[in-house]
């Protein structure tokens, strides 16, 4: 019963493990969706800093110390827009240059939030057919037999029968 126990364990964490690198492909993905449309956001907003004689960096401190409490929260809303943007296209970057394992490395090592909950969202699965999917879903089976392998010895450590002293 164990044995089957850790094949079922095995070959659902190897499953779950085997969709991480097509995980990390639809979040490339809408990584580049999302890089457009923070630049379009902020090149609007660096047009109209300018129309008024304004770099953006003024534009956004002049919202920021605005008596209307608003104004100011749009002012943090654009400074973090930039900030998001920044460490979206350092994420590209190197997605972009990292072969298919060291993706979901970078993946893991720094994704956005919002971002791969709406990749999570909208995900569908695909089948694991290339090396990277192949390693992936042997590193999931390798940790369900670890995590079975555990518990069986935790389970046998409360079952052995102690010496009963004279």
């Amino acid at each position: 019963m164990a044995r089957i126990m850790m094949l079922i364990v095995m070959l659902l964490s190897g499953t779950a493990t085997s969709q991480l690198p097509e995980f990390t492909q639809q979040y490339r993905q809408r990584l580049g969706g999302a890089i457009d449309a923070l630049e379009e956001i902020l090149a609007d907003f660096n047009r109209d800093a300018a129309r008024h004689g304004l770099t953006p960096a003024e534009a956004i401190a002049r919202q920021k110390s605005s008596v209307d409490p608003f104004i100011r929260s749009r002012g943090d809303s654009m400074l973090n827009a930039e900030i998001r943007l920044s460490r979206l296209k350092l994420q590209r970057a190197e997605l972009e240059t990292a072969g298919p394992l060291d993706r979901m490395i970078i993946f893991a090592r720094g994704f956005d939030p919002t971002l791969a909950q709406a990749t999570a969202t909208d995900y569908e699965p695909a089948v694991p057919v290339t090396p990277a999917g192949f390693a992936s879903a042997g590193v999931g089976a390798l940790g369900g037999l670890l995590v079975m392998r555990l518990l069986i010895g935790v389970a046998r450590v409360g079952r052995r029968k102690r010496p009963v002293r004279e």
